[in-house]
């Protein structure tokens, strides 16, 4: 069954916007795990303009969940995770002026970087995922750099499944069919939410863990946190 961790990002950038320490994100993350998120993800990038540096050390002895930190592997960010030592990290090849992710690795062209950063992470016993396009080539790719295991970018579903579905979903199993055929485990996130969740899980049951964040903190906006919590589990578990 799918595992729910909340990406906190969005309260810290909430929090940075107006500049001292509410809301705390410290204490959401805490908060997240007390109504039931299974893993709380953080994606800090170089300007730190959400998640700092300075959060992800302070969050990680914190926890009792999952720790899962995204992010490009650029030598600060790999000098962090190795220092932090989250449970997870997810390898995103955004560049420092993206506003957001909005591709997977090729894991082709990029292999040789990707092994040898996966090394890195595996020798502290740290579980590596690579962030991919729904591409069955690139998920059979990944697997060829040492990874655990694959995080679907799922913009692309999210975009489609108003229209379609059936459609939006149907590369999503072929590349989840890719990752299961290679021994990977099977992450997703990207603009999932509690319309198209329940869909892409019961497709590809398979999935392990779903990463969310802007829709689930936006819909916390006006549900609360704890009740939006509950309602994605209840999505997951559909």
């Amino acid at each position: 069954m799918a595992r729910l961790s909340v990406n906190i990002n969005k309260i810290a950038t909430i929090r940075n916007a107006r500049g001292g320490n509410v809301p705390d994100v410290c204490k959401a993350a805490l908060d997240c795990e007390r109504f039931g998120a299974e893993g709380i993800t953080v994606h800090p990038r170089p300007d730190e303009r959400h998640i700092r540096y300075a959060d992800v050390r302070q969050i990680r002895p914190l926890l009792n969940t999952e720790f899962n930190i995204e992010g490009n592997p650029s030598e600060s960010f790999v000098k962090l995770v190795c220092e932090v030592r989250p449970d997870q990290v997810t390898l995103v090849p955004d560049g420092p002026d993206a506003i957001t992710s909005n591709a997977g690795w090729n894991t082709i062209e990029n292999q040789d970087f990707l092994s040898s950063i996966c090394g890195v992470f595996s020798s502290l016993g740290i579980r590596t995922s690579i962030f991919v396009d729904p591409d069955p080539e690139m998920v059979s790719a990944a697997a060829d750099c040492g990874c655990d295991r694959v995080e679907l970018y799922t913009a692309a579903y999210a975009e489609m499944f108003p229209r379609d579905p059936e459609a939006a979903v149907a590369p999503y199993i072929r590349a989840a069919k890719a990752a299961r055929d290679a021994s990977l485990g099977l992450n997703a996130g990207h603009d999932l939410n509690l319309d198209n969740l329940a869909w892409f899980v019961r497709n590809i049951p398979w999935t392990d863990e779903v990463s969310i964040g802007h829709a689930l903190i936006s819909d916390a906006l006006y549900l609360g946190l704890e009740e939006t919590i509950r309602r994605y589990l209840t999505e997951l578990r559909k």
